[in-house]
């Protein structure tokens, strides 16, 4: 059985990243090209893409750029409307809901949304517009701050923000999410056995690049103005305490396996 099955129940959270989609989609991260180029080659003659809860369309810009043509399913409209102006065409449902019409794809993917899909249903879904031979892979980034930042950072959300969780360690919670993909995956009992690949990466943040991450992220999409205001104040404070930009690391995880021919 998955090992986190509920993170798809939280519909509030998962339908709350576009309460500034033109933000998200300015400040939220890309994913490597060599990860792209990893997914289409292990994806013989992948032409047709379906983008799972695509958001803006950060997720499937890549695979357009690559040449193939590709359809999101996204339950946001204010998510959706922006990648449609990026060119994507994007159905809006939910993808447990999602009617193909007869559609099928060569690759099914998902950027930083699958662990709000049911697992196994999702992994069903996906079997079922996958031609034979096609490849679902499913992808998130893991950020995580140089350690004297993360610390920092862990103090300033207490303090500010003290009824709130924690911030978990990000490998650790998209190790978990993986796991929850990869058994959802084998529960389907439609695809080979999942496989996990890893992309390392780097990036600088200056102070007013990171103010504006800190909105996009699940713990604080739903904060009204007058509680998220204090929280950028002392997050700039301290970018500003460390010379006001600082190194993060980013693990992008993929879990990923194909529909038998």
């Amino acid at each position: 059985m998955p090992t986190n099955p509920g993170t798809h129940r939280l519909r509030q959270v998962a339908e709350s990243f576009g309460t500034d989609a033109e933000r998200y989609d300015r400040a939220r991260p890309g994913y490597p090209g060599e990860m792209v180029r990893a997914i289409l080659a292990a994806t013989p003659a992948a032409t047709d893409v379906l983008d799972v809860g695509c958001g803006t369309g950060i997720s499937s810009r890549p695979f357009v750029r690559a040449g193939c043509r590709v359809r999101g399913v996204e339950p946001d409209p204010r998510m959706a409307a922006v990648a449609r102006r990026h060119g994507i065409e994007v159905d809006e449902s939910t993808f447990e809901a999602w009617e193909p019409h007869g559609r099928t794809v060569d690759l099914v993917v998902s950027g930083q949304t699958w662990h709000w899909v049911d697992p196994v249903a999702g992994a069903r879904r996906a079997a079922g517009v996958l031609r034979p031979g096609g490849r679902l892979a499913v992808f998130w980034n893991g950020m995580q701050p140089e350690p004297s930042v993360a610390e920092t950072f862990a103090r300033v959300n207490a303090e500010v923000l003290p009824e709130l969780p924690r911030l978990p360690d990000a490998a650790a919670a998209y190790s978990a999410m993986g796991a929850t993909a990869a058994d959802g995956i084998r529960a389907a009992a439609a695809f080979t056995e999942p496989e996990e690949w890893r992309y390392e990466s780097e990036r600088r943040y200056t102070r007013d690049e990171w103010l504006d991450v800190v909105p996009t992220q699940g713990f604080f999409t739903r904060l009204p103005e007058e509680r998220l205001r204090p929280l950028l104040d002392a997050m700039g404070a301290a970018v500003d305490e460390v010379g006001g930009a600082f190194t993060m690391h980013v693990t992008t995880l993929v879990i990923t396996a194909t529909r038998p021919a």
